[in-house]
Formats: structure tokens, C-alpha cells, sequence
């Protein structure tokens, strides 16, 4: 028996006809009835009523038809866990992650992914959330780390929360201490100090303007419009203090003083989010997992 003969037996009792079961398997008809016929001798029985016009299945053929299903759905199965595995040997992953992520999560775990996959090819792109969950959606990203909550409802994304990150007050050792000092700052704290604030589109603007003025006055920028290098250099010159997320401000380096803010703090939550009607590529599945197992 054959896998081919299955697949032109199984053809042939869905359409009923020998024809149109030839046409949907891309073979010549005559092949195809030679090899239904060499099956039912293998078998030892009719597989098919042959009647002028009207093809059904006998006893046999309706004994074999859900096995033959089988079988070809599990060859298909083995066939798709193959070429994924190959896909984790070669292959691209387009991945979105905002800029502070850039920074702060993702070159330990990207260095983990490549010593374990060094086929696969990353495609990054640095943007804010918003920006983000458009690409997602317009299917110009498999997978991209976003900050929640979103500032629209998404519900063609998929998301899954990865950790809560807490944020800190970076300033410059040789500027005065914010807050006086203290071993935490108060939101209110920031009132007395000049902010170094990112672009507009970044969630940690947003995230920072809102707890101000929830606290009761508006904050005052030193410098605005940066992205996250520039924001680190621009507090490190000592021309304000900034709010960063504190895997940032621990990856920052020498020449930045970090200051805890006051309970409740701030805080944020990082999700991973691809669009839900399309599976993501076996590599960006694998790197969601290793993110989610960190």
C-alpha cells in the first residue's frame, strides 16, 4: 500500500468522482484509476460501485476511508513539526519592542536565543506601543514587547503579561539630589525639579505627565523630544533628572545617580502581543517562551 494510492482513495470518495478527484491531486485520470485499481488488489476487495454516473463506496471502502484520513492528517502532522523544527535553523523573526525595552530587557535574552538558535535572523524595530500594535497589525511584525494598558482597544492583538517593572529618578552624582536627598522620591518631589523628557509617543512620557499632574502641578522639561541614549547623556550632563524603568537605569552604567520613588511608586507591565488570527513563526513561538520561562 501506498501513501500516494491513499491520497488518490480519498480524493475519489470526496468527490465521487474519478475525474474530479484527478483534478483536485494534479494527476491524469487514467493514472489515477490504475492506481485505485492496484490498491483494491492489494487489499483483496472493491474499494468503489462503479456505475455509470454514480461512484460509492462499498463496505470496505467506507471501512478504509476514516483510516486513510488518519494516516494522511498524521503524515501532514509530521510534516509540518518537521519544517518547524527546520525554521529554528534558519529563518527570520521580525520583532517590535519599545526603546527602553531596547535597552533594558532584550540583549540577554536575544544573546540566550542566538547561542541556542544562531540561524535565526532578527529584524528589531524600536518604536512606542502605539506604533507597535499598528505594525502588528498590518502583519509587518510577528511579535512585539508593548507596555499595557494600551491607549486604544486592540482586539485583533493577542497579549500576555511578562513582568511589572518599577521606575526610578536617574540624575547626575554631581547635581544636587532630588528630593533632598532622601533614600525615596516622592512623585510630588519632581515638582522642584527640571525633567529631562522623552519624545512625544513614548509611553514613559505619557506614564510621567500623568502621575504629575495627578499629583497637582505640571512638570517642567529641561530638554524634550529625545529618545532613550539621548535622555541617559542628557541627565548625565546634569541638565535634569529623568524618570526611566530601573532595568535601564542598572544597564546605564557609571555617571548616573539612581533614586527609588516613594511607595506607591510607578510602575509599569510589559506584555508580549501578536495578532490572534495568525500563529506567529515557530521562532518568534520559541522566543516568546523563553521570555515568558526568564
Amino acid at each position: 500500500m501506498q501513501f500516494q494510492q491513499l491520497q488518490y482513495f480519498v480524493a475519489v470518495a470526496e468527490t465521487r468522482h474519478f475525474t474530479r478527484a484527478a483534478e483536485r491531486v494534479h494527476v491524469a485520470q487514467p493514472s489515477l484509476s490504475q492506481q485505485i485499481r492496484a490498491l483494491e488488489r492489494e487489499l483483496g476487495a472493491d474499494l468503489f460501485v462503479r456505475a455509470r454516473g454514480n461512484i460509492a463506496l462499498t463496505d470496505a471502502g467506507e471501512a478504509l476511508l476514516p483510516l486513510a484520513r488518519r494516516i494522511l492528517a498524521d503524515a501532514d502532522t509530521a510534516r509540518h513539526e518537521v519544517q518547524e523544527l527546520v525554521q529554528l535553523r534558519r529563518g527570520r523573526v521580525r520583532l517590535g519592542a519599545t526603546p527602553s525595552l531596547c535597552t533594558g530587557l532584550l540583549p540577554d535574552v536575544l544573546r540566550a536565543f542566538h547561542d541556542r538558535y544562531p540561524g535565526i535572523q532578527f529584524l528589531v524595530q524600536e518604536s512606542g506601543s502605539r506604533d507597535l500594535v499598528r505594525e502588528l497589525a498590518r502583519g509587518a511584525l510577528d511579535l512585539a514587547l508593548i507596555v499595557l494598558p494600551l491607549p486604544a482597544p486592540a482586539p485583533a492583538l493577542t497579549t500576555v503579561e511578562l513582568l511589572r517593572e518599577d521606575l526610578v529618578v536617574v540624575s547626575s552624582p554631581e547635581s544636587p539630589a532630588p528630593g533632598g536627598g532622601q533614600r525615596a522620591v516622592e512623585i510630588a518631589d519632581l515638582e522642584n525639579e527640571r525633567l529631562v523628557m522623552f519624545r512625544y509617543g513614548y509611553d514613559l512620557r505619557e506614564l510621567t505627565v500623568a502621575a504629575c499632574r495627578s499629583a497637582g502641578f505640571e512638570p517642567e522639561f529641561a530638554v524634550e523630544g529625545g529618545e532613550m541614549d539621548a535622555v541617559l547623556g542628557f541627565v548625565r550632563a546634569g541638565l535634569g533628572v529623568a524618570v526611566v524603568p530601573r532595568m535601564v537605569a542598572s544597564r546605564a552604567g557609571r555617571g548616573l545617580r539612581v533614586t527609588p520613588l516613594a511607595r506607591p511608586g510607578l510602575s509599569r507591565t510589559i506584555a508580549l502581543a501578536h495578532r490572534s488570527d495568525v500563529a506567529p513563526p515557530r521562532g518568534a513561538r520559541e522566543l516568546q517562551r523563553m521570555l515568558l520561562e526568564r
